[in-house]
């Protein structure tokens, strides 16, 4: 966090008269994710799992291969997959795992994506976490149920859509709807003006052969009322704001939703409440499949 504060810093006091400079330190604004510390307790949940590492290749960013740290409990058919949001990790996932890890006949799997966490690399992306859950699905098998939170729900759709198939359950919590947004909400958080901006999204179409507006879940989600899709949000959320959400919604009336009002779009992880939900939605997914 220390890292992200002082990148937000130095964004402000830039100078204007720098506009490519300033573009390259958006960069490091958007897409650096920063790292906490692992917790006593975390740490502990982390010690009862079984390791592993895979690697998935960086396009655009290192342009190399990047190991990425990954966790597993349990040895039960039914594999569930946990995907964090953006500045996040596994770890931070706990209360959900522990939850999880007490469903009959279960294997649970979480991991730090790419530039996140314990693993390799600097800065991240989308495609970094969707690559992630991709390769996690090819070395152990699809997941049944896949769970993901902010970014990383998006990650979890996008993957699944590769891979081509319909899990038992897909959760996701508080997703993410609009890239470019949350892009423009970052910068306009560290005072960067409309023209910085601009500059920086065409930067971003320029690298990635896509406009970040390309990344709308409205525009991008291709399942169907065969998908089982349970939603959690916060009609409050300040991060994921719900207008985004209610037109995502309005033209998928299959996906069930759950609304945890006060839970936050960070805090809805250790919402004792969603937690109980997300339970029952996986035992009765799993029961049923």
């Amino acid at each position: 966090m220390k890292k992200l504060k002082q990148i937000i810093q130095q964004v402000k006091a830039f100078p204007a008269d720098d506009p490519d400079g300033l573009t390259a330190l958006l960069w490091q604004l958007i897409c650096y994710s920063p790292k906490m510390p692992v917790r006593l307790q975390q740490e502990q949940l982390l010690n009862e799992a079984e390791k592993f590492s895979l690697q998935v290749n960086d396009d655009y960013f290192a342009k190399w291969k990047l190991t990425f740290n990954g966790f597993k409990w349990g040895n039960g058919k039914y594999r569930i997959l946990l995907t964090h949001g953006w500045g996040s990790k596994a770890a931070d996932l706990a209360d959900i795992i522990a939850a999880l890890r007490m469903v009959p006949d279960v294997q649970v799997i979480a991991f730090d994506a790419p530039g996140n966490g314990s693993s390799e690399g600097e800065l991240s992306n989308l495609l970094l976490f969707a690559e992630a859950v991709k390769a996690i699905a090819l070395a152990y098998g699809k997941p049944d149920v896949l769970v993901g939170h902010s970014l990383g729900a998006m990650a979890n759709i996008k993957a699944t859509e590769k891979l081509g198939y319909n899990p038992a359950l897909l959760a996701s919590l508080t997703p993410l709807v609009r890239l470019k947004e949350n892009f423009e909400a970052s910068m306009t958080f560290a005072e960067v003006g409309q023209q910085a901006q601009a500059g920086f999204l065409e930067s971003f179409e320029k690298l990635f052969h896509k406009p970040a507006a390309y990344y709308n879940l409205n525009d991008r989600y291709t399942f169907n009322a065969g998908t089982n899709h349970w939603l959690a949000y916060d009609h409050d959320d300040a991060v994921s704001p719900y207008a985004y959400l209610e037109e995502f919604l309005s033209t998928r009336p299959f996906i069930r939703t759950a609304a945890y009002d006060g839970a936050g779009h960070e805090r809805i992880l250790k919402s004792a409440e969603m937690i109980e939900g997300l339970v029952a939605e996986v035992s009765r997914a799993l029961r049923h499949g």
